[in-house]
């Protein structure tokens, strides 16, 4: 983040305005819907600036600039629309240390002007760093499309019972749950509507339940996705957005985690195989703690937290033990992985079935049932299967499954540096190997992984030379 947002009080504050034309005006609308006490520069004015100047809006010097016009100024705007002044503006305002704005020189500046939405007293600054302004333009277009016209009017409501809230609940989270509430229901919906005098008899009703009631903890379990932080689903983010702890896997993605509230506390719970950083029992233990509490805390698992992700021993758990728990489903690896590699895993000329199996099963006393698993027509989507692939290869093959049959690996599957790998069911353990594969990654075996052979479009891929086969 190049830039540090931060929105600064200009109230009565001396501004200069260099430049008369549109872009100066542009800018003066701004900082007087600020109320700021704006100055401007400039030989000669647009005709709406000459009419601010005349009502005494605007204080006008009619000449040229000079450099003591930055001089005790809280902060300065360039926008004569000639480089050269511009660029001369700026370089004495730095030298000031006056905070300087060079209209579409971001590099010739100190800070730089949002897009804006502007739902006074809710104010909304969308920046590109200057590397995209008409992109910064294009999603304020889409915010105000989305946004009530009159949110304003909820901010404004709100203020006036700051002080009674804050009086009720004391500091802390259950203040914060408080306010959520508010926003997220009838209250709010009255006050957009125009019903204020309901709403406010609604929101002291919920100030007296509020004050006697004892907080209860909740766990959602949440599923991550594959990785890709596009395919984090709506009622996942919501999750994220109010949780007061975000307790969370090795695998699921540092953007992802980001979305949680930057006041949330985050635990990291990771388990790699071999390496656990926390054992299930005290993740389970973790989980119980917070929420008995009365905190509101997301498990974040990655893919789906009910597919190899004990996301039902969690709940069960949570469950005994009196906690109100919701699973969030997620895109599970196989499916997100599938489609990243543009591979259909049921696609209906080759496989009637698709099966999810575990290259890590939790019990060693109770192995698969490698005869059913090595049946035609059907696609194996193998998951945590990195460590034992030669192994589960040769299983499969000494069930019956030709050793021609088409395979494949997809390493950090929906992420940028995705990588696909092409082989055979008898060079899969070799594959593995050779190219140094780490987890994530999902194995796929069955007629349908025979596109990865052939590529797809706009999917990166290798083909592995079947050293296996060859030597048969």
């Amino acid at each position: 983040m190049r830039y540090f947002p931060a929105f600064t009080d200009l109230d009565g504050r001396a501004c200069l305005v260099v430049g008369g034309g549109e872009t100066a005006a542009r800018k003066v609308r701004l900082l007087r819907r600020a109320r700021a006490s704006v100055v401007v520069v400039a030989p000669s004015l647009t005709p709406e600036l000459a009419e601010l100047a005349a009502a005494g809006h605007v204080t006008h010097h009619r000449r040229a600039f000079r450099g003591g016009d930055v001089l005790g100024k809280a902060l300065v705007i360039a926008g004569t629309e000639r480089a050269d002044v511009d660029e001369r503006v700026a370089e004495i305002a730095r030298a000031a240390n006056v905070p300087v704005n060079a209209v579409d020189r971001p590099e010739a500046s100190t800070f730089i002007t949002p897009a804006i939405v502007d739902r006074d007293p809710v104010v909304i600054g969308i920046s590109s760093g200057g590397a995209g302004p008409v992109l910064a333009r294009q999603i304020r277009e889409r915010l105000e499309a989305m946004l009530p016209a009159n949110l304003g009017r909820l901010a404004t409501f709100a203020e006036g019972f700051r002080s009674a809230v804050a009086a009720t609940l004391g500091p802390g989270r259950g203040r914060l749950r408080f306010w959520q509430r508010v926003f997220d229901g009838p209250v709010a919906e009255d006050v957009l509507a125009g019903r204020e005098t309901a709403a406010s008899a609604r929101l002291h009703a919920m100030l007296r339940d509020a004050a006697d009631e004892v907080p209860r903890g909740e766990v959602a379990i949440v599923g991550a996705g594959p990785g890709d932080p596009d395919l984090l689903t709506f009622k996942a983010l919501r999750h994220l957005q109010r949780a007061d702890v975000v307790v969370h896997d090795r695998l699921v993605a540092a953007e992802i985690v980001a979305y949680a509230r930057r006041d949330a506390e985050r635990v990291f719970v990771g388990k790699a195989r071999g390496s656990h950083a926390c054992s299930q029992e005290n993740i389970n233990t973790i989980l119980l703690s917070y929420a008995r509490q009365g905190l509101k805390v997301v498990r974040l698992k990655g893919g789906d937290p009910m597919i190899f992700g004990r996301g039902g021993e969690e709940r069960d758990y949570l469950v005994r033990h009196g906690v109100a728990t919701v699973v969030v489903p997620g895109v599970t690896a196989a499916t997100g992985c599938a489609a990243a590699a543009g591979l259909a895993l049921t696609d209906r000329r080759h496989a009637s079935a698709v099966t999810f199996v575990t290259g890590h099963p939790h019990d060693a006393e109770a192995p698969p049932d490698w005869a059913a698993l090595a049946r035609r027509g059907q696609t194996l989507a193998i998951y945590m299967g990195v460590g034992t692939a030669a192994a589960t290869a040769e299983q499969l093959m000494a069930h019956g499954l030709a050793p021609e049959t088409p395979a494949g690996v997809i390493e950090r599957g929906t992420l940028p540096d995705q990588r696909v790998l092409a082989t055979t069911l008898a060079g899969l353990g070799e594959t593995v190997r050779q190219h140094d594969v780490h987890p994530p990654a999902l194995l796929v075996v069955g007629e349908v992984a025979r596109v990865l052979d052939r590529g797809a479009a706009g999917v990166a891929r290798e083909r592995v030379p079947d050293a296996a086969l060859a030597a048969q």
